[in-house]
């Protein structure tokens, strides 16, 4: 092999191997921009305010959010600072739910985290609010849970416990670990 064909050869290498590096790295661009095209949200609000009616026409839910970020190709909405509140069948008294952040899903599945409150507004009501980290709340079922450390507040008693299940349309709530109860002397 003369010389001339030697150097034909190496530079005849070196090309194809730039040229495969080359394709390598914008593939990677490429697959990179996907991802991130996802990451960006498809409807953005601000200062949300939503009415929801169920089948009837009888009001379901509000939701009240400073910000709303909608994804599609996801099948997720996310909000910040939302405030929800529930019209449970056969209850003339509405719930509110708030927290610093809440996920909903298609499956109407929502997610609430960071300073979850629940608030019971009716005045004969036995539990007034409740507090935690984390909650899940099904906006087909009104039925409200939680594996975390709970608080509930009522009329002259403060309960800690973790792992919750309440259901809105029935007024039942099962707490599965009781921990403390605090009663509270009456002012009357």
């Amino acid at each position: 092999m003369s010389r001339l064909s030697v150097l034909a050869l190496i530079f005849f290498l070196s090309s194809v191997l730039v040229y495969g590096v080359a394709e390598w790295r914008s593939s990677l661009v490429e697959q990179t921009d996907a991802i991130d095209s996802e990451l960006i949200p498809d409807f953005i609000a601000e200062a949300l305010k939503s009415d929801i009616y169920d089948i009837s026409g009888k009001l379901s839910h509000k939701i009240d959010a400073q910000r709303m970020e909608h994804y599609a190709s996801l099948e997720f909405t996310h909000f910040e600072f939302p405030d929800y509140t529930l019209y449970p069948k056969n209850e003339s008294s509405p719930w509110k739910v708030s927290a610093n952040e809440a996920t909903l899903y298609n499956n109407n599945r929502v997610i609430l985290e960071n300073r979850v409150r629940l608030l019971a507004t009716a005045p004969e009501s036995l539990v007034k609010e409740i507090h935690c980290k984390y909650l899940e709340l099904d906006l087909n079922t009104n039925i409200i849970s939680s594996d975390q450390t709970v608080v509930i507040k009522g009329k002259d008693f403060t309960m800690h416990g973790s792992g919750l299940i309440i259901d809105l349309n029935t007024k039942q709530m099962t707490l599965t670990e009781h921990v403390q109860t605090i009663y509270e002397k009456s002012s009357r």
